[in-house]
């Protein structure tokens, strides 16, 4: 039998283990990393003090850095991390071991980041990582997302263990990299609930990628930039703060 995704350290050994097999080590940054730039200058946040999670080794944080955020990477894997600080030695002090229990809570950071990594675990669980993400994000602030769609082609063998009303439905895999861990997929209603409020600059839309060969089916994402809303003191303060 699968051991459970209850234990933390079945999902921190599995991404180690993918690390040191050469996880992402030759894989240029995903389209999405210009829309978070873009957004990000459009508000003005370039240079400010982001976060985010689930950086892993650099494939996304290392160009986003480079485009001007000064981000906290924070990741599971030790492997991933440092592997990171090996790539930038200068951003040591900002990559932190751990998960987002590890952070000080409503630490208020202008913009949150999170590709692919709030999928971990059934629906409660991945919902839990994603409301646990927005108590870290600044009134006014960006979330930037991208997780697993409910449309992806499922390749490798696997048991469905959830389904949720809205659509979305969690698997466990039986073989391939993932074995023994517990995946969402999510589908459309089910992600614009967890953000009903905000405001989307980027409205979800469905990214999709064909593995090689083709005959394996595709893998297809979501994406969205939402900027979280203002509690009404807040509001007031961005007035009196602007004269």
């Amino acid at each position: 039998m699968n051991e459970s995704t209850d234990d933390p350290q079945k999902v921190v050994r599995a991404w180690n283990a993918e690390y040191a097999r050469g996880r992402y080590d030759n894989e240029p940054p995903i389209a999405f990393v210009n829309d978070i730039l873009e957004a990000a200058r459009t508000l003005q946040l370039i240079g400010a003090r982001g976060l985010y999670v689930g950086c892993g080794n650099g494939r996304n944080y290392v160009p986003l850095v480079a485009g001007g955020l000064d981000l906290v990477g924070i990741d599971i894997s030790e492997l991933a991390i440092e592997q990171l600080a090996a790539r930038l030695p200068d951003r040591r002090d900002r990559l932190i071991v751990g998960s987002l229990d590890s952070l000080p809570t409503r630490a208020g950071y202008p913009i949150v980041i999170g590709i692919q990594v709030f999928q971990h675990g059934d629906e409660s669980r991945a919902q839990k990582l994603i409301h646990d993400a927005q108590t870290q994000l600044q009134p006014g602030g960006l979330f930037c997302i991208r997780v697993n769609a409910d449309s992806t082609d499922l390749e490798f063998e696997h048991e469905i263990i959830e389904r949720s009303p809205k659509g979305g439905y969690t698997v466990r895999y039986l073989a391939g990299p993932k074995a023994g861990l517990d995946i969402h997929f999510f589908a459309r209603a089910e992600l614009a609930d967890l953000f009903l409020g905000y405001e989307a600059l980027l409205p979800l839309r469905l990214s999709t990628t064909w593995r090689q060969p083709t005959r394996c089916g595709q893998w297809s994402q979501w994406e969205a930039i939402w900027r979280k809303p203002y509690l009404g003191r807040d509001r007031q303060k961005v007035r009196r703060s602007c004269g």
